[in-house]
């Protein structure tokens, strides 16, 4: 939107993250929220039964097979920030493992006077000996990126190491880096990630290394990577133009050689396959191939010219595809019908892929597989989880039978007489929009119930059933009725269904959200008065679209981490990578129906608003803490009342560690109980 005409914004002073002034009026607004509800007896209860699910012994510890070990990182109330520990497989499958600490992230932190949290680490492959360890001051996206020794268990005294900023790094060999970094000014894109690949030599400054490629500053980032996969070795540079176009090169003798797709399309290289996911129908000579399918091609025929494709997925209205996990000799696909998770075993057999199901797996309810190693082998883990089953991890070798169960969460909150139904509303221009009902089977159909809808509907993000602690403590075991909304903007359906609330069609998601919220109400399950909904995120942004257009229909929003100002939240922070999912405010026609989902911009002062609480965090910097601030401050000055809560830590996910997680978990459903009983 040409800066004249954007409206005049009387509360810009709030996007100073760290100004004085605006941190005075956090401190103030936090100290309001607090005794509102922190000092309700509730809230101690809450808080105390969620950080003792988060804290406790009996989690499964995820692991990632790295040479003869399987690592896992973990937080626990004696450290806080966490412990990344290593065991071996035998001993992994005991109950309770023996674990080699390797890096005490608590113990660091008081060592150097840092508040570190925790962002990954890169093991080197072939060797497993060294790792690249990401570091984050409180939480940010931002981190430092230091060498490690892992069999001295201690960072290389004169390794690789990066300054903060939010990198793009993968090893290439011993000796050698793959950076796409801050180099100073020119070299990020709009959205604050890196525009150029180079190569980083070790011994040598950082200043010297040898560019590869660049982006144009428009683009949302460029990232260089390498396949480490014996006789399958190269390296590879990915353009992302915007959040859902790209192009991919393989790098041949230094020269990049483009894989000749559409821009669209999502590439994944497995050995000697080519794997293509679509998100628009493509034409090939006389062939149209369906967006959402999966093609497969042999790489090198590909890049000489040949399109011989076979088809290994294809979507039907209700069926899409999730995931696509290879091993060895296999490649397991998950797909989603009806919301509910299946996987399928692709093998190549007689010059074809042919495909069957995985044995063993439940019917209802959310299925992820991961390879332990697919270098090595095809054993995988699986893991299991709905919202009433706690959630279990498997392991399993393909072609041996079911996987067999090894670890379990043990149940966090009591489930009697608890069912989940799925049931669908009707949009407001007929889409049929699923939903799932969490409730007691014996639920009185009385319009009286408390009940949670949430919701997000963007980005192609499926929301499957999911065992959820801290719902299952603080809402369900309590009597609430928790519904969860697979409206348009998600995955649920493939790329269409998120297609179909892209830019000017956004108003979809919401008339989705609202159908859903009303179809609570027919059925005499609730009624607006106990009805609340929640969200972060895009979610926020979905939250605040229910405080401005659909008031009445609800009777406490829980917004969290939001965007809300959507003609300036491309030049806050990460933003403008998000141009492909709303729009450019910079462009007259986006900038029109930007304003009409913008909540920030339609907050009246004559409106009748349901109670609503706002949490965010001062280290987000992915979504600017602004939109919370902002869209708070013109609530008050409009004379409404509302709560608002920023954690000084915590980053895009809101909490740094355990008890900060906890702590906001229960400030809001300590909120909800005030306001919908």
């Amino acid at each position: 939107m040409p800066e004249a005409t954007v409206p005049a914004d009387p509360h810009l002073w709030l996007e100073d993250v760290h100004g004085e002034r605006a941190l005075a009026w956090v401190r103030e607004h936090n100290a309001a929220a607090e005794r509102t509800l922190a000092g309700d007896p509730r809230f101690q209860s809450i808080y105390q039964r969620i950080l003792a699910v988060l804290d406790s012994e009996a989690k499964i510890p995820y692991v990632a097979s790295h040479g003869p070990h399987l690592y896992n990182f973990w937080q626990d109330g004696a450290h806080p920030r966490g412990l990344w520990r290593r065991t071996s497989f035998a001993e992994y499958q005991k109950d309770q493992p023996a674990w080699e600490t390797v890096l005490d992230l608590d113990a660091l932190g008081r060592a150097e006077g840092e508040n570190w949290v925790w962002h990954g680490a890169q093991v080197l492959r072939p060797g497993h000996d060294r790792a690249l360890v990401s570091l984050s001051r409180g939480g940010a996206d931002a981190a430092v990126v230091r060498e490690f020794d892992l069999v001295q268990k201690q960072f290389v005294a004169d390794g690789f190491v990066l300054p903060e900023a939010k990198s793009q790094v993968a090893w290439r060999n011993r000796d050698e880096l793959l950076v796409g970094t801050d180099f100073g000014p020119g070299t990020l894109t709009s959205s604050g990630y890196p525009r150029l690949a180079k190569l980083w030599r070790r011994g040598t400054p950082l200043a010297s290394a040898t560019e590869w490629m660049a982006a144009r500053p428009d683009d949302v980032f460029l990232v260089a990577s390498h396949d480490p996969t014996q006789g399958f070795e190269r390296d590879l540079v990915q353009r992302a133009i915007t959040f859902y176009t790209n192009e991919v090169f393989v790098v041949r003798s230094g020269t990049p050689v483009k894989i000749d797709k559409p821009d669209s399309a999502t590439a994944h290289l497995h050995r000697e396959w080519l794997l293509l996911e679509l998100r628009d129908d493509w034409q090939v000579g006389a062939t149209t191939y369906p967006a959402g399918a999966l093609l497969a091609a042999e790489l090198e025929p590909f890049l000489a010219g040949a399109r011989r494709f076979e088809v290994l997925f294809t979507p039907t209205e209700r069926t899409s595809l999730a995931g696509i996990t290879p091993t060895r000799n296999h490649l397991l696909l998950t797909v989603l019908d009806q919301v509910a998770s299946r996987v399928l075993v692709l093998t190549r057999r007689a010059g074809a892929w042919q495909s069957e199901p995985l044995p063993g797996l439940p019917e209802f309810g959310t299925v992820s597989v991961a390879a332990v190693d697919e270098e090595a082998g095809d054993d995988y883990w699986l893991t299991r989880t709905d919202y009433l089953q706690p959630t279990s991890l498997w392991h399993g070798t393909v072609g041996q039978g079911p996987p067999r169960r090894l670890k379990s969460l043990p149940a966090c909150f009591d489930s009697t007489g608890l069912t989940v139904v799925q049931h669908t509303a009707r949009s407001a221009d007929g889409t049929e929009v699923p939903y799932f009902l969490v409730a007691k089977a014996d639920l009185p159909h009385n319009g009286a119930q408390p009940t949670l809808l949430y919701g997000y509907g963007g980005f192609e993000v499926s929301l499957t059933p999911t065992y959820s602690a801290g719902a299952g403590i603080a809402w369900l075991e309590a009597g609430g009725v928790y519904a969860v909304a697979n409206i348009r903007g998600g995955g649920e359906f493939g790329p269409k269904w998120h297609q179909a609330a892209l830019g000017p069609h956004r108003h979809r998601a919401y008339e989705d959200f609202a159908a859903v919220a009303a179809d609570l109400v027919r059925r005499g399950i609730t009624s607006p008065r106990h009805l609340g909904c929640q969200g972060g995120s895009n979610g926020g942004l979905l939250m605040g679209n229910m405080l401005t257009s659909y008031p009445n229909q609800f009777g406490a929003i829980v917004c969290q981490v939001p965007l809300l100002d959507m003609l300036r939240y491309h030049r806050l922070l990460a933003g403008a990578s998000w141009i492909g999912e709303y729009g450019d405010p910079e462009q007259p026609e986006a900038a029109v129906w930007l304003r009409r989902y913008s909540p920030y911009h339609n907050l009246q002062r004559a409106a009748q608003y349901p109670p609503v609480l706002f949490t965010t965090s001062t280290r987000d910097d992915r979504v600017h803490p602004g939109h919370a601030r902002k869209t708070m401050a013109q609530l008050e000055a409009l004379g409404h009342r509302a709560l608002y809560y920023e954690n000084l830590e915590g980053g895009h996910g809101g909490a740094a560690d355990h008890k900060q997680a906890a702590y906001l978990a229960a400030l809001a459903y300590t909120f909800l109980w005030q306001q919908l009983r």
